[in-house]
């Protein structure tokens, strides 16, 4: 019995919530949002609560099932609040930098590395060592922020590169340590 499936959602106000057979349409204050609900998953809008049924108790069907309610969840959470991940720079003469919607990042290469902000994405550079990605598709801005990370990921020797704010960097000895 999956709990997380069985578990009705509200839809809070100001949020419209539109289904076309297998297609779901949410529409909220930041935005709108649409995915492709699986064949074996029924969903049902009965005023302003969803809930999210399976047809038997199959393993595809239990593991979408939780699945399928979580997505919908985060859908509508999205168009409410917005997601964000913070992302910190650390190292000497590493920074980031925001030109209109591109993040110019000097990571210790020998060009500056760019990167344009796919739709639906913003970045925020509050201070040169600190990068903001927001948005209302919670799955494209943890995406993007990975991506980000992939730019100069944190080394575990002197720990510098980009990270998760929350991130802890287990750090090794180097060669002086081993005596």
């Amino acid at each position: 019995m999956s709990r997380i499936g069985n578990k009705p959602i509200t839809v809070p106000a100001g949020v419209e919530v539109k289904l076309d057979g297998t297609h779901l349409t949410v529409k909220g204050p930041k935005g709108t949002l649409e995915r492709d609900i699986h064949k074996n998953i029924t969903v049902s809008v009965d005023g302003n609560t969803i809930n999210v049924t399976r047809p038997n108790d199959e393993a595809e069907n239990k593991s979408l099932h939780g699945l399928t309610r979580t997505l919908i969840n985060n859908m509508i959470e999205g168009v409410v609040n917005e997601y964000k991940k913070e992302l910190e720079i650390v190292g000497v003469g590493y920074r980031a930098q925001k030109q209109g919607n591109k993040l110019v990042m000097n990571l210790g290469y020998s060009h500056p590395v760019e990167m344009e902000a796919p739709q639906g994405i913003t970045f925020d550079v509050p201070n040169a060592n600190s990068i903001i990605v927001r948005g209302i598709d919670k799955e494209l801005v943890g995406q993007t922020a990975a991506v980000v990370r992939t730019k100069r990921p944190p080394e575990v020797y002197h720990g510098k590169g980009i990270k998760y704010v929350d991130e802890h960097i287990r750090r090794k000895e180097g060669k002086t340590g081993k005596k």
